[in-house]
């Protein structure tokens, strides 16, 4: 996947869910865009959207995860090899976005599409559903796990909130132990940073 920022310290995903309609010949293309984290995260809508239109013929999609791009997966649900999953895919690797997710439901109208009109069909339904919906940059980030003291919680605080890290979640008694998205363009000063720390100990999760 080409990707401008080569230095890799942003991706481009999308903001929020949309849907959009396309129709070919009596057959009805809706497909749902939205942002995904995880493999896990796309199942479930994937199975909420199977449950809303249990009566719709196929439901093809495509994905891309990860600020690399390398998780990725598209997938026909029955309709000719390459017609849809594919087109699909297409849509979100031309506008060079990760962490995207694609659903595309067919109602049948009774009348074949034919290879050519079922590519246009899922690769126009995409694109109209992406193209509701904005493009966000977003830092990379890298997670890590801090243990330390309670005493020095405050300066540990401050650090975070400096870099701009994400807390994922926390632990806090005597003993703390807090797990940490920190943006990979801020990565080497922050970790410099907690590592001045007296009895900070670090590890990457």
């Amino acid at each position: 996947m080409s990707n401008s920022n080569s230095n890799k310290d942003f991706y481009l995903t999308i903001e929020k869910e949309s849907w959009a309609e396309f129709k070919d010949r009596g057959s009805r293309f809706l497909a749902y865009a939205f942002p995904v984290l995880s493999a896990d995260d796309f199942k479930k809508r994937l199975k909420e959207i199977k449950v809303e239109h249990p009566k719709a013929a196929h439901h093809c999609f495509a994905y891309r995860i990860g600020a690399d791009g390398n998780n990725f997966r598209s997938s026909d649900d029955g309709e000719p090899a390459g017609s849809a999953g594919r087109p699909i895919l297409g849509q979100i690797d031309s506008r060079e976005l990760s962490n995207t997710a694609i659903i595309v439901i067919r109602y049948f109208g009774g009348t074949l599409l034919g290879v050519p009109g079922l590519i246009n069909a899922y690769k126009t339904s995409a694109s109209f559903a992406l193209q509701l919906n904005p493009v966000i940059k977003k830092p990379v980030v890298i997670n890590y796990r801090l243990q330390f003291n309670y005493t020095i919680l405050n300066e540990v605080m401050r650090i975070i909130k400096k870099n701009d890290c994400i807390i994922l979640k926390q632990e806090l008694q005597l003993f703390c132990i807090m797990e940490t998205s920190i943006p990979k363009q801020k990565l080497e000063l922050c970790i410099l940073q907690l590592k001045n720390l007296k009895g900070m100990e670090l590890s990457v999760i």
